[in-house]
């Protein structure tokens, strides 16, 4: 069977280079922490291909359609898929999702969080395969998000030693 980074090139899918943050921001924390056979990863927001922050901004259901917030789940997975590369040297090294926290910025009322999360969990099932992709999944909706991104994720993984 080809590796993650092969099927990765087969679905035309480009990682995004390390978040370039807004002057003035600092993060003190790492985006993956390895402990043993498990890789935690901080909440991520949407990444364009060259490292920026991705739009639209805003709530869903206000300023970001569903469509959109769908797609910036999916950048999200993204990221997530270029930090763990960097850390782990290959994604090979992925022997499971266990759970996915999303945080969906979202209008009073608006209850679609799960099919926001959509374009995450389906990008991670395309890449990984049904058995190592599934995870546990939370889906909620907040008030606000940081740089005001419409969705933030954040994940933990088994991983080979």
């Amino acid at each position: 069977m080809p590796g993650i980074e092969q099927r990765l090139i087969d679905l035309g899918i480009v990682l995004p280079q390390p978040l370039r943050l807004p002057d003035g921001m600092r993060l003190p924390f790492p985006w993956v922490n390895v402990r043993g056979d498990r890789a935690y990863l901080s909440g991520h927001g949407p990444q364009e291909a060259d490292g920026s922050a991705a739009g639209p901004h805003g709530p869903v259901g206000g300023t970001v359609t569903i469509e959109q917030a769908q797609l910036s789940a999916r950048k999200v997975a993204l990221s997530m898929l270029g930090n763990l590369q960097r850390e782990l040297g290959s994604l090979d090294r992925v022997t499971g999702w266990c759970r996915v926290h999303g945080m969906i910025n979202c209008v009073p009322g608006f209850t679609q969080t799960p099919a926001v999360m959509n374009g995450f969990t389906d990008l991670i099932i395309d890449v990984f395969g049904a058995e190592i992709g599934r995870h546990a999944r939370t889906a909620v909706g907040v008030c606000g998000l940081p740089m005001d991104f419409p969705v933030e994720i954040e994940a933990e993984v088994m991983i080979a030693l």
